[in-house]
């Protein structure tokens, strides 16, 4: 069933009080396949509280959605009586809490808010899921919560690049998310690193410099002959020859992977448009090193804050024009 989201806002008489503390007014789950982030949101959009689990979609059986979800933000329901919860990411996948049908694109903020699906569970907490996107090319791909963090960041025009497991490239024009493309760079990290013939001589990273100075040479690597199938395997013989130490495999791999991904990613993409990056910590560095090796430009963007950031401007486009009152 779907429905609009109420978010209480300050003019609906429950805002900030006496004191100046801010009323919290809704909570936004991040759910995806391995991890569960919560946070409580308050008038501002600041985030007043957070939780976090392995609680993630290929660790919960079906039927304990719900208990996960409940357990996990039990004090704010209790404390906050009414207060809507706002998900976003594999919670509403095929094989999530609810499925939520895909949003054809090009998409904006008003069809992703007309594919919410909502839904009330004990205590009358209502749950609104974000759908997430499929492209309308032949080859369709598709995406569940970035979409969220795209919105999140309001831009007009831009490529906008989300890394992960499946890292996503979208292109967005006029504040509409026009289309996408995945690369399974994260996944192929870890199938390399771990199961194939590469983890054998491999040790673990314990030196920055030497870390950052292998993923840099994984990054020309990227743009060599022989392609990834070929230079991949030298992260092996490296190590074999004396070329290599084990503990560059991991940065060495990483660089090449990633070096692969924007080499492909950029001959694809509109090259009129500025680059946002939405991550943190290592993965921005390493990601913002190697599109700047690649010629370009590019502006970082922190991915919770986006993740908030587009929740609350789904949910708030959700309801009556008239209802929604700026923060």
């Amino acid at each position: 069933m779907k429905n609009e989201v109420e978010v209480v806002h300050p003019m609906n008489g429950r805002g900030a009080s006496a004191s100046g503390a801010q009323h919290p007014v809704c909570v936004a789950v991040d759910w995806g396949t391995t991890r569960f982030r919560a946070h409580l949101i308050g008038e501002d959009g600041d985030v007043l509280d957070s939780v976090a689990s392995d609680d993630g979609m290929s660790h919960v059986d079906k039927a304990a959605f719900e208990g996960v979800a409940t357990r996990m933000c039990a004090p704010w329901i209790s404390a906050h009586a009414g207060i809507p919860v706002l998900m976003a990411g594999m919670v509403g996948s095929r094989n999530g809490w609810r499925e939520v049908p895909y949003v054809t694109c090009p998409a904006g903020v008003t069809e992703i808010a007309a594919g919410l699906l909502s839904f009330e569970i004990a205590g009358r907490t209502r749950v609104h899921i974000v759908p997430g996107l499929v492209t309308g090319d032949a080859a369709a791909d598709v995406m569940r919560g970035e979409e969220t963090q795209i919105l999140g960041i309001g831009v007009d025009d831009a490529v906008v690049v989300l890394p992960g497991t499946h890292s996503k490239w979208a292109t967005v024009r006029g504040g509409r998310i026009e289309t996408f493309r995945t690369f399974m760079t994260g996944e192929v990290f870890a199938l390399l690193t771990r199961q194939s013939v590469l983890r054998l001589l491999a040790e673990p990273p314990h030196d920055d410099a030497a870390a950052r100075a292998a993923f840099a040479t994984g990054l020309e690597a990227a743009s060599a002959d022989g392609g990834i199938l070929n230079r991949a395997f030298h992260a092996r013989t490296g190590v074999l020859a004396g070329r290599m130490a084990p503990q560059d495999v991991e940065p060495y791999v990483s660089g090449l992977l990633i070096g692969s991904e924007i080499a492909e990613a950029k001959r694809l993409a509109p090259t009129d448009l500025p680059i946002v990056l939405v991550a943190g910590g290592v993965v921005a560095t390493n990601y913002r090193a190697a599109i700047e090796a690649a010629g370009s430009r590019v502006a970082l963007v922190d991915p919770e804050r986006s993740f908030v950031d587009g929740l609350l401007r789904i949910a708030r486009h959700s309801r009556e024009a008239a209802d929604v009152h700026a923060r």
